[in-house]
């Protein structure tokens, strides 16, 4: 109970703001599905690897020219995406786009 309250907080709440509770809240579910799926793609690189499809010494090489050209673009939407809500330019019901829930 808060110090001066008289009833019981209707959420268990570890920071005097509960926004602070509520964002750590999502970044500890970001950091579970980012578990998940890094887990996930363990096991289907040594699915391939096993099955002969995938040399695992091509992973960690750096990518050519065309390969880099062929993610940048997507590269720097999601970034802008990822940064547009921080820079104040966040629509009032959310940002649209390819990674948008919209």
């Amino acid at each position: 109970m808060k110090q001066g309250s008289k009833s019981p907080r209707s959420e268990q709440q570890f920071f005097d703001d509960p926004a602070i509770d509520r964002i750590m809240g999502a970044f500890m579910a970001l950091a579970t599905e980012h578990y998940v799926l890094l887990d996930r793609v363990r096991a289907m690189e040594r699915e391939l690897v096993n099955a002969g499809t995938l040399n695992r010494g091509s992973l960690g090489r750096e990518p050519d020219e065309v390969e880099r050209a062929e993610t940048s673009a997507d590269r720097t939407a999601f970034i802008e995406a990822l940064m547009r809500p921080l820079l104040g330019e966040q629509e009032a019901l959310g940002a649209a786009g390819k990674f948008s829930l919209k």
